[in-house]
């Protein structure tokens, strides 16, 4: 394999590995807010807006690591 092959290759697997480690983080992020909603109703708004700032720096940080996996692959 060439060096163009292999930045390719890594640049895939964590590409995949970014998108997996963002998808448990926002599941587990509302699988905990859908518990706290559902023992404090009353608190359901601060839970939900909490929840969507969370959400959105779990995004940005994917979205970094994305943009890193591709100037990486296409620096070779």
């Amino acid at each position: 394999m060439t060096s163009i092959a292999l930045a390719f290759l890594s640049s895939g697997i964590g590409a995949g590995l970014c998108i997996i480690g963002a998808g448990l983080g926002i599941g587990r992020l509302a699988g905990s807010a859908m518990d706290g909603i559902a023992r404090q109703p009353s608190a359901g708004g601060d839970i939900r807006g909490a929840m969507i700032v969370a959400a959105g720096l779990i995004e940005g940080a994917t979205f970094f690591a994305l943009v890193i996996c591709i100037l990486l692959a296409l620096k070779s």
